[in-house]
């Protein structure tokens, strides 16, 4: 299963790497994350479902929870928290706002939504809309315009 959990993680990986191509801008970025964590074809669907199967397993199964489970999610946390002071850096995170505790509270939205998804209580472009509305409230897009990433 961990080897499975892996490759899925590559394919996202990989996934992720060609929304960011020629992806700059700390928003654009944030909206490509966010994207990928809303399960939209079959392939990201079958991710999501066997990442969320190995997470309620790993609660309940000593051996499955000693493997380094979260390691992918914390390097997402810290990558996302790195925008963000990117974007408090250039100006463009609303006042207030921790970089860190966005990070995490962004991602954790994302992963509620992608739930609901997979549950059919919500359909895909909403929870994209909703986490799209989230980053833009976080982080202004200097020059206006809409996202690059809402198009890819």
């Amino acid at each position: 299963m961990h080897v499975t959990l892996r490759q899925l993680a590559e394919q996202m990986a990989q996934r992720l790497q060609t929304r960011l191509t020629g992806t700059e801008r700390p928003r654009d970025v944030l909206e490509a994350v966010l994207a990928e964590a809303v399960p939209t074809d079959e392939r990201s669907r079958a991710f999501h479902l066997a990442y969320t199967s190995y997470a309620v397993l790993a609660v309940t199964d000593d051996t499955l929870a000693a493997h380094p489970f979260l390691s992918a999610p914390d390097a997402m946390e810290d990558f996302v928290t790195r925008q963000l002071a990117r974007a408090r850096d250039d100006g463009d995170l609303a006042p207030g706002l921790d970089p860190r505790t966005e990070a995490v509270t962004l991602l954790a939205t994302a992963a509620g939504l992608g739930v609901a998804v997979l549950a059919g209580q919500r359909a895909p472009h909403q929870a994209t809309t909703i986490l799209y509305g989230q980053a833009r409230t976080a982080v202004s897009q200097r020059g206006g315009g809409p996202s690059e990433v809402m198009h890819k």
